[in-house]
């Protein structure tokens, strides 16, 4: 498709009163195709009206350039027509005469029965032809937007801007604006950008949707491919697979940037007590029953114990949140996947190498595969029976969930597959979805089933909508489920309040796994600030002994001998696992790479000041269900063997070497 619009290194400053300029925009790049329906959206104060305008020529970068079909745009005109959310309709003139202004503007060439055929092919466009004689004052909000289009299209623009077009309209009216300019737009292949705070609006109208960070300084913060086919249908967009990840992916970005902001204004001293350099900390989870150490070293005060004063715990709605929060610093630590320390460390985030540091590793299993009910209604009782059923059912699609590329629930479940001869890339799709829309989006049909620890398989077994099929004890016992994670430059600058970090949570890890303590913990967990379900959907796991169930995934183990101390030889298996699904190259340097991810030093220490014996404990060989042999000495022939994999590279990742960053 050709290129319209090229934004080409964008940046917009303002002069502010009493000297100084404020930068508005920097280092805007997009490109915007011929017929392409383009969203901007961001929060107040980003710069989306600012670069509107800058393309409609209303405005100037002071850095940069704006083409249009190849020309530098330097001035309004007829070839870009903004429709404004204030109509910008002169009161004294007719619908016919709104529009009849512009084209006799426009189009002198043609003879006058031409230009009104002009105007009355539009006032028919958008439905006004009863209303033609009628001046503005004497039509609905929604009327006058629609002369404001009409007016907008009739002059054949190369490119319609419309700046919050239906921002004033009451909800029906809109929709009903949103159909019509969708109608306009693929009838006649309009090029068209738009600055919205809609996000329900910004998935329905575009192609793709471009998100601006905050200000000062803002940038693109990603861009959005809406898959959706045209023509589209409201009802129809909200059943789209895509859609309600779309919508996540935009509200995750706005309230991350809120967030952000909102961190920003806080002021941010580094409070030094007790011996340790910083006893001040924002601690990032999701609300997942494996949370419960960090819930109980808050609620029993293990934080206090130690001497961290001042620990905030942050609720984040997705494992991207925590990732984010590490790398914008908004963080000091953080519970993850266990998979995701390699992953930072080795680039998989997408982002430069960061090296990311474990100490302690806060719980083993707990994650369990539930398969919707409807496949059971199909005879699905096993994995035979699932291959089966993609075999027989393979024009349709099949989505199962994850909730990180670098958890051990895509790792887990990408294996049980793959050893089961169900290739998890060609003969189902997986998709990352944040932990709680997993069970909507079983119950509603959009997916076969997930991959996920408690509360959410519990849940959609007691409430009908999925079923079990095989637990991770079933797949690798004692596999290594959450960790703790802080960048490896905050580790190194604040050594002291990383081991005093460390010893709350092994000790709070210690208090979790008495069984006495589960009803309290489930009491703890209830609460709005960590999971805010019901009591009884949050369990822990059972007694030992008591394995009834082979498919019940509540056996998390939150502490024991060779439990939390990290493992080399265990992620390496995890190196070998991202490697062989193309999430990062195997690292070349993986030894190095092992070496200051875990960091064994700091759980010994911690582990040794709390009185606990098990410090040298080294758990045993990696063992998985199919008993193919982990080979730890050589993970390259190791990878080979693997009958199903993708083509997977070797390189070198540069991680740098051990530095203190400013903080």
């Amino acid at each position: 498709m050709t290129t319209l619009v090229a934004v080409q290194d964008v940046a917009k400053d303002f002069p502010l009163q009493g000297g100084g300029n404020y930068l508005a925009l920097k280092g805007i790049d997009l490109e915007i195709r011929k017929g392409e329906f383009i969203s901007l959206i961001g929060h107040s104060g980003c710069g989306k009206s600012t670069l509107l305008n800058m393309i409609a020529g209303l405005d100037l970068p002071t850095g940069g350039t704006v083409l249009l079909d190849g020309e530098t745009v330097k001035r309004p005109g007829p070839d870009k027509m903004v429709v404004f959310q204030n109509y910008s309709l002169l009161p004294w003139l007719t619908v016919r005469e709104n529009i009849a202004l512009a084209v006799d503007e426009v189009m002198p060439d043609l003879s006058a029965a031409e230009r009104n055929a002009v105007v009355e092919e539009h006032i028919a466009m958008v439905g006004l032809a009863h209303a033609a004689d009628k001046p503005p004052l004497q039509l609905s909000g929604g009327m006058r937007q629609r002369v404001a289009i009409a007016r907008a299209l009739a002059i054949k623009p190369k490119l319609l801007l419309l700046d919050e077009p239906f921002g004033a309209l009451d909800a029906l009216t809109r929709g009903n604006l949103q159909e019509k300019l969708m109608q306009i737009c693929n009838e006649h292949e309009l090029t068209a950008v738009m600055v919205t705070h809609d996000v329900d609006e910004a998935v329905l109208l575009s192609d793709r949707i471009v998100m601006l960070t905050n200000g000062p300084g803002s940038k693109i913060g990603g861009i959005l491919e809406v898959d959706i086919p045209r023509p589209r249908q409201r009802l129809e967009v909200v059943h789209h697979p895509s859609y309600y990840s779309l919508r996540s992916e935009i509200i995750y970005f706005l309230n991350r940037q809120k967030r952000v902001k909102q961190w920003q204004a806080k002021p941010h001293k580094v409070l030094a007590r007790h011996g340790l350099e910083k006893v001040n900390l924002d601690l990032g989870f999701i609300p997942l029953a494996a949370c419960a150490p960090l819930a109980v070293a808050e609620a029993k005060g293990f934080f206090a114990k130690h001497g961290l004063d001042e620990v905030h715990l942050v609720r984040e709605t997705s494992w991207r949140g925590i990732t984010d929060g590490l790398l914008d610093r908004t963080l000091d630590a953080g519970l993850m996947p266990s998979g995701m320390p390699t992953w930072m460390t080795a680039g998989g985030h997408g982002g430069d190498p960061t090296p990311i540091v474990t100490a302690l590793t806060l719980s083993r299993n707990g994650n369990g595969i539930t398969l919707a009910s409807r496949l059971a209604e199909q005879g699905v009782s096993s994995v035979a029976d699932y291959r089966d059923y993609l075999l027989r059912t393979n024009r349709e699609s099949h989505t199962l969930g994850i909730v990180h590329p670098a958890s051990m629930h895509n790792l887990l479940l990408r294996y049980w597959l793959a050893s089961n001869a169900i290739d998890p890339d060609r003969d189902v799709h997986l998709q990352t979805i944040p932990p709680a829309q997993m069970l909507a989006d079983l119950k509603d049909g959009s997916i076969d089933g997930y991959c996920i620890g408690e509360p959410w398989n519990y849940r959609a077994e007691r409430e009908g909508h999925g079923f079990p099929i095989v637990g991770d004890i079933e797949i690798w016992d004692g596999h290594p489920g959450k960790v703790l994670g802080v960048r490896e430059d905050w580790a190194l600058a604040y050594p002291n309040t990383h081991i005093a970090l460390t010893k709350a949570l092994l000790e709070a890890c210690r208090y979790c796994a008495d069984p006495a303590h589960w009803d309290e913990l489930g009491a703890l967990l209830s609460d709005r600030r960590y999971l805010g379900m019901k009591q009884e959907l949050i369990r822990f796991g059972v007694p030992d002994g008591d394995r009834d169930n082979p498919h019940g995934t509540a056996h998390t183990l939150f502490f024991g001998p060779g439990v939390n101390r990290p493992s080399r030889s265990e992620h390496l298996w995890i190196l070998t696992q991202l490697a062989r699904w193309s999430e990062i190259p195997f690292p070349r340097n993986y030894v190095e790479i092992l070496e200051r991810v875990c960091s064994v030093g700091v759980y010994s220490t911690a582990a040794r000041e709390l009185g606990l014996d098990d410090v040298s404990y080294q758990r045993g060989g990696i063992e998985l269900f199919d008993g193919v042999p982990f080979n730890a000495d050589d993970p390259i022939s190791y990878l080979n063997t693997l009958s199903i994999h993708q083509d997977f590279s070797v390189a070198e990742i540069p991680v740098g070497v051990p530095r203190i960053l400013a903080t």
